[in-house]
């Protein structure tokens, strides 16, 4: 990345990116193996890109690991999808107190048996003296979380404001996402961070998820950096 870049970064300019990881399934059909070892392939990217990120200063990271919709998927696909998840709450401990990340899950842990909802919550616990966020949504729907935060802000007694929903978001301990990027060409929010999605910018790359390099997360931020953010005013202003 260049310097200029970094030094944008490095002056908070930009804090948070988000990505929707799409096209396992078409990068494992292109070499004829099966959509559960696209997304193994892409269960290792998703960790090259986050250290990646975190490598150049970006403080907060979230990644779209499987939403609320997935679940129309085949069966077959949906148990791949729940042994990757279980691997990496496993395994994850170790390499986040190496890189200083703190995870957090985000979306309805509800489904989850009561072993998976501990390991979640032990990760989460173990991680959580460090300031580098990863936000993990994971049973996640946009839609979803903000009836969740307007349910648990009238359960506190508050009115309902942006101030007291965006503190009872899953994403609260993050900065909304400056940047957005979508992979496998596609041009939809699928249902991915709705009420923190209000003024993020937007990049779209014909780039499979498992083909994703830092060279397309270079790529992302130098479009990022070409725009101008005026948040409804006028340029200028």
């Amino acid at each position: 990345m260049e310097e200029k870049m970094l030094a944008r970064i490095a002056a908070g300019e930009l804090r948070h990116i988000a990505f929707i990881m799409d096209g396992n399934g078409r990068w494992a059909k292109a070499r004829g193996l099966s959509r559960g070892e696209g997304h193994r392939k892409g269960a290792q990217v998703f960790e090259d890109i986050a250290e990646y990120c975190g490598n150049i200063g970006i403080r907060h990271v979230t990644v779209y690991a499987f939403s609320t919709e997935n679940w129309k998927r085949p069966p077959a696909e949906i148990k791949a999808l729940m042994r990757l998840f279980s691997h990496y709450l496993d395994t994850a401990a170790q390499r986040l107190a190496e890189k200083k990340l703190r995870v957090i899950f985000l979306g309805d842990r509800g489904v989850f048996s009561k072993s998976v909802r501990k390991r979640m919550e032990a990760l989460e616990e173990k991680s959580a003296v460090y300031d580098r966020i990863l936000n993990i949504a994971f049973n996640y729907g946009g839609r979803a979380e903000i009836v969740h935060a307007c349910q648990a802000a009238l359960a506190a007694g508050e009115e309902i404001s942006e101030a007291t929903l965006g503190a009872h978001l899953y994403t609260r301990l993050s900065p909304d996402p400056d940047l957005i990027v979508r992979t496998a060409g596609e041009m939809r929010l699928s249902n991915f961070l709705l009420w923190q999605a209000a003024y993020a910018e937007f990049y779209a790359t014909d780039t499979l998820w498992p083909d994703m390099t830092p060279a397309d997360v270079d790529k992302a931020c130098a479009a990022y950096f070409s725009r101008k953010r005026n948040f409804g005013a006028l340029p200028g202003e």
